[in-house]
């Protein structure tokens, strides 16, 4: 069912406005307009223009809240705002002074790991860097030099030049290493290495012992490094577990004043004799309203009015649903094709209905039925999941008609059928022969699920004040008298009754279609306005013909659409048969795990097409009769 809504405009000063969020309306649910566009009747209204007092504070908070390695602790609620604000104040200052000291030793570990980049690839080097840089006759380069001028250096040069070059590591493309030379010979060594474009590396006076001992010991020291790092990461989170309980309570209470303060943002300042007030707006509850009239009623500096007229603001009410536990899972699907708008009558218990009874012919299995049932009860229970609800509720249908069609996993030598075995029962119908008595059934329960369906179209056609719609449509007052007309004949000729006479077959069928025809004028005539066809008479009654031809097509079409129930039921039977072959069963002896397999496959796979196709007829066959979904959902400003 819809909550019935009501529009309620809640005035007082600017200054009282935090206290009036907080303590009412923070526990009520109310969504809230925008009252700058949606109050017409109020002159001189202005945005409040104020910045948030909580955000940075809430923002810390939130932050310090999730490094918690336990945030499951109990919120200390013994401080005022003023301590919530100093205990965030304080941590964040604590914090700080951490992760300073943590992006030092963070600055200091990259420096050294810089330092043992640059020595890596001389490791090789059996020499000791801090005596090798300090030379006075011998002149030294570090550097790399590319793979294949490393192969023509050591092929044709290197004997020539009076230089040696000691090699470090080398890689796919370069050769690392160092060449010595008499400062004599310098200027003609360093000349020839540069044309065979040696990359000199500058090492700094820094290491000490040979660059593998200089590596390993900046190794240790960025390990040890590492290791103060972690203290003080643990460090930080003492300090801030030792704050557990004040900071989860302040992020709790700065989220709500946060929230309450945001209320400024739909809200609009009137003043008026030098005095400011606040003005808000929004829908609530008729119940909740009532509750919250009576609970402010002694408070004299906060005042209420609930609008009657629709003219006083803009928009319809928002939907909330509310219906049975055990409906409740079939919203989804409302609010997959739509939700209702406030004029509208609220499917969902005739989705429950309709689609779990659909499923349950479609899909007649005793055990597997149970399997739906117990499996999305547990999904349902564990995890709330609306699907797991549909699906758990479907399987109680799957099991009332297992038993009905005497079907246990597929075996129909367990338990009797109460009514009938789908694939084997037939029916003897005049002029069309025998057919299976499910395909008679589906087509019965189509025409009568149709029929309901104008009803519904007729009630909510009422309901927005459209007469016209309400008799002249197609799923109207005329649609239902034509349509029910064709099933009553229908009816009586295939029970071997007398039909009509022709002349009251021709009032039957003719008048409604007369009067679906010429819907459009006869509703500018009901709603006392000039029925004028711009096209013409020809083109009018063209164009009526040939919808009105369109519409016996569809509810011919639509008719036959219900076979699908009766042929999922057949289908489903086959299917298991098709199951207990392959598993042998006709030895007496069937192959268990083939049996348990095949059942697992055909729950899943037809479970899945049956729940496909039970929406489908809900959404064309249904609801396309009767339902618009224009509404809009109830979001109330506090919701989490």
């Amino acid at each position: 069912m819809i909550v019935k809504m009501k529009f309620v405009s809640i005035t007082g000063p600017r200054s009282d406005i935090d206290r009036v969020t907080d303590l009412y309306l923070s526990r009520y649910e109310i969504q809230l307009e925008h009252a700058m566009s949606e109050l017409k009747t109020v002159d001189n209204l202005r945005p409040f223009v104020e910045v948030n007092p909580y955000k940075d504070a809430l923002t810390k908070a939130t932050q310090y809240v999730g490094l918690l390695k336990n945030q499951n602790v109990e919120p200390d609620t013994s401080m005022g705002l003023d301590d919530m604000f100093e205990v965030v104040r304080s941590a964040n200052h604590d914090y700080l002074e951490f992760e300073a000291n943590k992006d030092q030793l963070k600055r200091k570990r990259e420096e050294l790991r810089e330092k043992q980049k640059m020595i890596a690839p001389f490791r090789p080097l059996n020499c000791d860097l801090h005596e090798v840089l300090r030379y006075k006759y011998i002149k030294y380069r570090f550097g790399r030099i590319s793979t294949e001028y490393h192969h023509r250096m050591e092929k044709y040069l290197l004997e020539d030049l009076g230089a040696v070059f000691v090699e470090g590591e080398r890689d796919e493309s370069f050769v690392y290493g160092a060449y010595f030379v008499a400062q004599g010979e310098a200027h003609k060594v360093d000349a020839v290495f540069k044309s065979l474009h040696f990359e000199r590396i500058e090492l700094p006076d820094v290491y000490e012992g040979t660059p593998d001992a200089a590596y390993h010991e900046l190794e240790k020291e960025i390990a040890g490094i590492g290791k103060q790092i972690e203290d003080v990461d643990a460090a930080a989170g003492d300090m801030l577990a030792g704050r557990a309980a004040k900071l989860v309570a302040a992020k709790k209470r700065l989220e709500d004043l946060a929230s309450n303060f945001d209320v400024r943002k739909l809200a609009a300042r009137v003043e008026d004799n030098q005095e400011d007030y606040y003005i808000l707006c929004g829908w609530m509850a008729e119940t909740d309203v009532e509750k919250f009239l009576h609970e402010i009623k002694d408070d004299d500096k906060i005042f209420v009015v609930v609008e009657d007229d629709h003219d006083n603001y803009f928009g319809e009410p928002p939907t909330k649903l509310n219906n049975p536990k055990v409906f409740k899972p079939f919203e989804m699907f409302i609010q997959m094709y739509g939700l209702p708008a406030h004029d509208e009558m609220d499917p969902t218990v005739f989705v429950a209905l309709t689609y779990t009874f659909i499923f349950g012919v479609m899909f007649g299995d005793v055990g597997q039925g149970l399997c739906l049932l117990i499996g999305g009860a547990i999904i349902y229970k564990v995890k709330k999941a609306p699907l797991a609800g549909i699906i758990s509720t479907a399987g109680i249908f799957s099991t009332i008609f297992g038993f009905m069609f005497g079907s246990f996993f597929g075996f129909e030598d367990v338990i009797e059928p109460i009514w009938i075995r789908p694939i084997e029962h037939m029916t003897k119908l005049p002029f069309i022969g025998k057919l299976n008595t499910v395909f008679v059934v589906a087509v019965a329960f189509g025409m009568g699920i149709i029929l309901l369906s104008m009803v519904f179209h007729i009630i909510n056609a009422l309901r927005a004040h459209d007469k016209g719609d309400a008799l002249f449509d197609v799923n109207g007052v005329a649609g239902l008298v034509f349509y029910g007309s064709a099933v009553a004949t229908i009816v009586l000729f295939m029970t071997g009754n007398s039909t009509p006479a022709g002349i009251v077959l021709a009032v039957m069928f003719g008048l409604p279609l007369l009067l679906i025809l010429f819907k459009e004028p006869l509703t500018k005539k009901l709603e006392k306005k000039a029925a004028k066809s711009e096209e013409g008479i020809g083109m009018f009654l063209v164009q009526g013909f040939f919808e009105l031809f369109e519409t016996l097509l569809s509810y011919f079409s639509n008719t036959l659409s219900f076979v699908r129930i009766g042929a999922f039921a057949v289908s489903h039977a086959a299917m298991m048969q098709v199951v207990l072959q392959l598993a042998g069963a006709e030895s007496g002896s069937p192959n268990w795990i083939v049996v348990v397999l095949g059942n697992a496959f055909v729950c899943g796979m037809e479970g899945l097409i049956v729940g496909i196709q039970v929406l489908r007829l809900e959404y064309y066959e249904m609801f396309s009769r009767f339902y618009k979904g224009t509404g809009r959902k109830f979001q109330p400003y506090n919701e989490k």
